[in-house]
């Protein structure tokens, strides 16, 4: 029997099971995470969570800033987390988690949201641009791209203008691919991982980075050391810390300027020319402070002599003239 076109039909289209709820958020910078699904599906990408505006005039876009860290925009069912910015609020958001027809019961993502900051007055928008020339580029509150090298710090201690964010891309020693970094987006919640010479943070949407850890891979991690410190907008600092280690502020402040440095492994004090080492060996030793000075020596004492009680002079020993020899 032939198949027929209704049984075609329903081949192609296969129903999703959809589950919405609206939320209102106040003023601030949340974050919705989307926690691995025991249900989860390499192949058709399910459980899925969107996270948008709704429809009417409950969605408000002047108000509410929503981005991904994945270009789709979708959150996945492995681990994936949206950042959301509120001004003006209360605003409401979306919040859709699509599943399979034949999903199993309790197989849906767990969705947390997380505040992590309170908005600033007025949004600072900027596009991003990817470090070219320099070693690294941070994109700064109320500045702009600012780049520097490796060993410089970038962005301004004390300044209170939080990095919204960055990308490094060595020009010299390390390769591009040989390095990648995560933003710290609030407490034991990391931002994937990105490439060398991508950028990482916001994508314009002028929130605050709350810190970040980087790590070297490949060769550059056999020959080369890298630290890292930080200061943030509370006045607090952090650092330096190895290659790997989260450098944040116990407050979870914003992150205000960085310092990344990149070192040969084994790395020694470069030693003293030799000319400046023999002249070192021909300056004579300084005297010590306490060695006593050399006393002048005295001339042996004479003989003391009796002094005459008539004239007060020195009596002589020889006899007068005339006078009676002793006996």
């Amino acid at each position: 029997m032939s198949e027929s076109a209704a049984e075609r039909q329903q081949k192609l289209v296969n129903e999703l099971r959809a589950t919405a709820n609206l939320m209102t958020l106040d003023n601030g910078l949340f974050c919705i995470v989307c926690n691995p699904s025991r249900a989860a599906n390499a192949v058709t990408g399910l459980p899925g969570v969107r996270v948008s505006l709704p429809p009417g005039p409950a969605g408000r876009p002047e108000a509410v800033s929503i981005s991904t860290f994945r270009d789709d925009g979708w959150l996945g069912p492995f681990g994936d987390a949206a950042l959301v910015r509120v001004v003006g609020g209360p605003a409401v958001v979306m919040i859709t988690v699509y599943q399979a027809p034949d999903a199993p019961e309790g197989g849906a993502p767990n969705v947390q949201v997380i505040r992590l900051t309170e908005a600033p007055a007025a949004p600072v928008a900027a596009p991003a641009v990817a470090p070219r020339v320099m070693d690294m580029v941070a994109h700064i509150q109320g500045r702009g791209d600012v780049g520097g090298m490796l060993g410089e710090r970038l962005g301004e201690a004390g300044s209170g203008r939080w990095i919204e964010g960055f990308g490094i891309a060595p020009t010299t020693d390390v390769a591009v691919e040989d390095i990648e970094y995560q933003a710290v987006l609030g407490r034991d919640w990391l931002s994937p991982w990105v490439d060398g010479g991508q950028f990482c943070g916001s994508r314009g949407m002028a929130l605050p980075l709350l810190g970040f850890r980087l790590r070297l891979r490949g060769k550059a991690a056999e020959a080369y050391d890298c630290t890292y410190e930080a200061t943030f907008v509370d006045g607090s600092s952090c650092g330096p810390v190895a290659a790997g280690a989260a450098c944040q502020a116990e407050s979870l402040a914003a992150l205000e300027s960085v310092l990344v440095t990149v070192t040969p492994r084994g790395a020694v004090p470069a030693p003293a020319p030799v000319a400046a080492q023999a002249s070192a060996a021909k300056k004579p030793a300084p005297a010590k402070a306490d060695a006593k000075k050399a006393e002048p020596k005295h001339a042996e004492p004479k003989k003391a002599e009796l002094a005459s009680p008539a004239t007060n002079k020195p009596a002589s020993n020889k006899p007068r003239r005339g006078s009676a020899k002793p006996k």
